[in-house]
């Protein structure tokens, strides 16, 4: 018998809590692992990425499942199963590339906004109500996310230089595109969570396994090559084991014993955290823009889950980040 069915309402919560935060500080080493990378291809890094992440994925659900139901799952996905899929393999390509373009800080903090995201796509497409502050918050997530992408090529037109954030190597010129993959990340991620929503029955693991051996086929395509030093096929693996595939893990495992709402609020961990490490790690500290916008972002989003929450009972959680 499952362990969780038999602990007490609130020590389940206390462990899913536990779990989802673990998660969210698994997932926050991303961009600081990725800066340790001297790999010149970002197809490379994707394809090796989703290798071992999608291996990880796929023996974690032969040890919690079994080779039966494991194989059952893959089976039983359907066509929203496969859009999870499709989106955890475009997010986790972007997301590589994404960080070869601009600051960590950057894509982290536009990823945040997935919820609202969320909220708006759930509105154009079926119609869900959307109250009055989750507007507000919707226009202050775009609102952040407009300063972020436009401020430098804005401050760097307004100064006369060409300004990149400190210790990150970025320039402005091209810091817009990889600002534009990570929008490209949060949009395709809240698509993602739309679905699970219309779709409850949707079991994640199976979808992110197939979308990292989807993005690491599809990578394979377009890398130059394959051929890694010891050292950096480690990194690989820490960047995709660990980092994604146990990150994953961890979440599902945590996420189905709280509130979904409570869950994205103990997400933001990763959000924070995140650019700490590469700031610690690799001296790469975001842009005046960066800030300005982030603390617009984690605002609206923190006053939007602390609503969602009092208001939410027990629900599937938002599709997880890459």
């Amino acid at each position: 018998m499952d362990k969780s069915m038999t602990a007490s309402p609130a020590a389940q919560e206390g462990a899913g809590a536990l779990l989802v935060f673990l998660s969210a500080v698994a997932w926050s080493f991303g961009g600081a692992l990725a800066r340790y990378l001297d790999i010149d291809d970002s197809w490379t890094v994707v394809c090796w990425r989703g290798l071992f992440a999608g291996l990880f994925l796929l023996g974690f659900l032969l040890l919690r499942d079994g080779p039966r139901k494991t194989l059952s799952l893959y089976r039983n996905m359907g066509a929203p199963g496969l859009l999870v899929a499709f989106g955890f393999a475009v997010a986790s390509s972007c997301f590589v590339i994404a960080i070869s373009y601009t600051t960590v800080a950057n894509v982290v903090l536009i990823q945040a906004g997935v919820p609202l995201f969320a909220a708006l796509i759930a509105w154009i497409l079926f119609r869900e109500r959307v109250t009055f502050a989750t507007w507000l918050a919707i226009a202050a997530v775009i609102a952040g996310v407009a300063i972020m992408v436009a401020g430098g090529p804005l401050l760097a037109a307004l100064t006369g230089h060409e300004a990149q954030a400190s210790g990150s190597g970025v320039d402005y010129p091209m810091a817009w595109f990889g600002n534009l993959l990570a929008l490209a990340i949060a949009i395709v991620f809240a698509m993602t969570t739309v679905v699970t929503r219309r779709f409850p029955n949707v079991r994640q693991t199976p979808g992110a396994s197939l979308g990292c051996f989807a993005a690491s086929a599809f990578a394979a395509t377009q890398a130059s090559g394959f051929a890694v030093t010891p050292g950096e096929l480690g990194v690989l693996f820490v960047f995709g084991a660990l980092n994604l595939g146990l990150g994953m893990a961890l979440f599902v495992t945590g996420a189905r014993l709280i509130p979904s709402a409570f869950a994205a609020l103990l997400g933001t961990a990763e959000t924070m955290l995140g650019p700490v490490w590469v700031a610690i790690f690799h001296g790469e500290i975001p842009g005046v823009e960066t800030v300005i916008g982030g603390l617009i972002i984690l605002a609206a989003l923190i006053f939007y889950l602390s609503k969602a929450l009092k208001r939410q009972a027990p629900a599937p959680a938002i599709a997880a980040k890459p």
